[in-house]
């Protein structure tokens, strides 16, 4: 019976393998363990979940096992639990795998904002643009707005341009406010803002704890109701720690939005995705890996019409 032997020998060592991952982790390690435990193919995975009412595609199941994305969306995590039945695993041993994971990683990272810092930073925003006399609504529609991140040798958020393209959606409009977020540990009273076509800097206010800098721009004319304008400013930053991402929120629909990040050559990240948000509290969603160009060292992302929300692109040094 040496083949029975050998197959009981190569179950026990599975199984061992299995036990190993669910109590260390990480995740993909232990899906991929409990999917090789079983002997089941991902086709067959994707079958069993279908029964659970569950969709998931054999690629996503592949890229879970093996790391390179992560369940977050709450369908993909009702299959996280749906795969613990069907792999007759212990009940929220996956999901509690997934939790110790975000929590490995985030010790990992240097402190970034949190839900509750950016609703500090939206409170401080109101003030700010209260000082300025700006109305909730500026008057004006977005139909395209083009940013540009520059990213410097110290891995630090050097530069952030904004070229838009408005229209004016009422008589007299001849400002426009720019907002500008930087990043932990930024110093928004040593940051400058230049205006480079078609306006020019007005009052400028900011808020040292959460780094908001809030800047008037005066149009070179005064626009009527219909008219289109564009302009563009850069504000100069390079006053905070090692940059991870950059975000772009949206309060309502508007035109295209198209973001760029350019490194410098001697800081260059080990790897760069996009992904989107339905708000700042959701879950992060539509990652997708991005490849630097050869000569400027930069990603992009397009958006060719943006919904309410928030996009952005962010990236690993190592």
């Amino acid at each position: 019976m040496p083949h029975a032997t050998q197959h009981a020998d190569v179950v026990s060592v599975a199984d061992a393998e299995l036990d190993s991952a669910l109590r260390g982790g990480p995740f993909h390690v232990a899906l991929r363990a409990a999917i090789a435990a079983r002997g089941l193919p991902l086709q067959r995975v994707q079958h069993h979940l279908s029964r659970y009412g569950v969709k998931v595609g054999v690629t996503s199941l592949s890229y879970w096992q093996q790391g390179a994305r992560r369940p977050q969306r709450p369908e993909s995590l009702r299959a996280v639990r749906a795969l613990e039945e069907i792999l007759q695993l212990p009940e929220e041993s996956l999901i509690r795998l997934l939790a110790e994971d975000d929590d490995r990683s985030a010790a990992e990272r240097p402190a970034a904002r949190s839900y509750r810092s950016l609703l500090a930073a939206s409170d401080v925003l109101g003030q700010l643009l209260g000082e300025l006399d700006a109305p909730p609504d500026g008057g004006l529609h977005t139909l395209g707005h083009h940013e540009r991140i520059g990213i410097g040798a110290r891995r630090e958020l050097r530069s952030r341009e904004s070229h838009h393209i408005v229209r004016a959606q009422r008589e007299g409009v001849d400002r426009f406010i720019a907002v500008h977020h930087g990043d932990p540990g930024c110093v928004p009273e040593l940051m400058t803002v230049h205006a480079l076509e078609n306006c020019r800097t007005g009052r400028v206010r900011s808020h040292h704890d959460t780094g908001v800098l809030v800047a008037e721009l005066l149009l070179d004319a005064r626009l009527r109701a219909g008219d289109t304008f564009l302009f563009r400013y850069c504000v100069e930053d390079g006053t905070g720690g090692v940059s991870r991402e950059y975000v772009r929120g949206f309060g309502s629909p508007g035109g295209q939005y198209a973001l760029q990040v350019r490194f410098d050559e001697n800081a260059l990240p080990l790897r760069c995705h996009r992904f989107a948000q339905h708000s700042p509290a959701a879950p992060r969603s539509g990652r997708r890996e991005l490849s630097l160009t050869g000569h400027h060292h930069s990603v992009h992302l397009v958006e060719p019409r943006v919904r309410s929300g928030v996009v952005g692109i962010g990236w690993d040094w190592e």
